[in-house]
């Protein structure tokens, strides 16, 4: 029982690890020294078990909350400095911006004035909130191709802010790379009608990203001009579905605020690490936090979701696990809002053209469309996540070492060759495993790790 405590402790919390068999051996390349070896059937548990590392709090709350924190880091090293960034990135100009969607006919919600469209003045848990007040009028097709093309759209938007940014300065675009470079960091995040906005950390840099300063007429007003005109400029066409064009372009709404720091001054609305925290919050949610729908694809009512729905037929579909068809049987089942059902029907049904099929909208239905990644971030921005993973680990392997060997642990040798074969032996806890290590987690606050925000 101590030594499955003890494994089931280093799970911190996780309540779906990777379960797995095989071995691992360390071995003194010089030597032929065997230094390590261990079987999956030793361990306390039968497997050896790994955090599962989702970042959705609705499927693990731990690994989400490790990769909350590590995203804070990544955004506060790129304003403070830290973790391989110099601190004068504290000089450089950076604002904070909200990128809306367009309107797709109007939704309750809960204007300044108090009062919706509807004259019902909504409390904020209302689950009417972001449903159209005229369903049969609401663009749902438009609404899900603005999710398929929001990550083109970025990528647009970025094109034109360098353009703009270069314009302001009176250079050419070949000559502003000399002397200048746009680093940021942007998390995607689902409004309650169930369409994906921005919110960025936009710093202008000089050429080599934070470790230059920027030139002399790089302003935070200067950055803000630019990205209302990029922004502004930022569309893409669509597709031709049954004689509409489509065409993106991102919403009237555009929040641009200047980031709080010591060489700044004049009047200021946002501090840096509010910024980061506001950032990290939305990294660990997705649709499901804001519309109710899915937090996982599609999956098999029938074998109560060990399978996945995949499609057989360009009006069918088959379970992975037992070979189940039908799509509207599935969905009538799940308990999730309306407005939601009906985004992702409207997937569905437009994954069907072949025009379409880039898009994967049947894949991403459980998205309402959208599949790019909900945190990125330029190379020269700050850190990454693989590094603060790295460094994790590497402190770990340290404090396992000292366990076993005292406070004297040798360092590890750069002549150690590991010899693995892992193989996937399932997923979860079992009853008991699931009791005791909800049992091992210390209450809320008492851990001894900082809360961010």
């Amino acid at each position: 029982m101590p030594a499955l405590m003890r494994q089931l402790s280093g799970l911190a919390g996780c309540t779906s690890p990777v379960r797995l068999d095989g071995w691992r051996t360390e071995i003194n390349e010089a030597t032929g020294q065997v230094l390590h070896h261990l079987e999956s059937a030793d361990l306390p548990a039968g497997n050896l078990l790994l955090r599962c590392g989702n970042r959705r709090v609705t499927r693990c709350p731990s690994c989400a909350e490790t990769y909350r924190r590590d995203t804070y880091h990544l955004i506060t090293a790129g304003l403070v400095g830290g973790k391989g960034t110099p601190e004068t990135v504290t000089a450089h100009p950076r604002v904070f911006a909200t990128f809306t969607a367009p309107s797709f006919g109007p939704v309750h919600n809960r204007p300044g004035s108090g009062a919706c469209r509807c004259g019902t003045a909504h409390p904020a848990d209302d689950p009417l909130l972001g449903s159209p007040l005229a369903p049969e009028t609401y663009d749902y097709e438009g609404a899900v191709l603005w999710n398929a093309h929001a990550g083109k759209i970025w990528a647009r938007f970025t094109i034109h802010l360098r353009r703009e940014i270069a314009k302001l300065a009176g250079l050419s675009q070949r000559a502003f790379k000399d002397v200048a470079r746009i680093s940021f960091g942007k998390v995607a995040e689902y409004q309650k009608r169930g369409a994906i906005h921005f919110h960025a950390v936009i710093r202008l840099d000089g050429p080599e990203g934070g470790d230059t300063p920027p030139p002399a007429w790089a302003t935070a007003d200067l950055l803000t001009d630019a990205i209302r005109a990029a922004a502004h400029r930022a569309d893409i066409p669509g597709p031709l579905i049954d004689g509409r064009q489509h065409r993106f372009a991102f919403g009237r709404q555009l929040d641009i605020r200047t980031i709080r720091g010591a060489d700044f001054t004049g009047t200021v609305q946002i501090t840096e690490r509010a910024v980061a925290a506001y950032i990290a919050k939305y990294a660990t949610k997705g649709a499901e936090a804001a519309t109710g729908t899915l937090d996982r694809s599609l999956c098999c009512t029938r074998c109560q979701g060990t399978g996945r729905l995949r499609e057989a037929s360009s009006l069918t579909v088959r379970c992975t696990a037992c070979g189940g068809a039908g799509f509207a049987g599935s969905l009538a089942r799940l308990k999730i809002p309306a407005h939601a059902r009906r985004l992702i029907e409207t997937c569905w049904n437009l994954g069907a053209r072949p025009e379409l099929a880039e898009l994967r909208l049947r894949a991403w239905a459980h998205m309402l469309g959208f599949r790019g990644h909900f945190s990125t971030k330029t190379r020269r921005y700050s850190t990454t996540l693989g590094a603060l993973r790295d460094a994790r680990t590497a402190w770990r392997r340290a404090q396992a070492l000292e366990r076993l060997h005292g406070s004297g642990a040798p360092a590890a040798e750069e002549s150690t060759l590991v010899l693995a074969h892992w193989v996937f032996a399932g997923l979860g806890l079992t009853r008991g495993e699931a009791w005791l290590t909800q049992a091992l987690q210390p209450a809320p606050g008492t851990e001894g790790e900082p809360t961010y925000g």
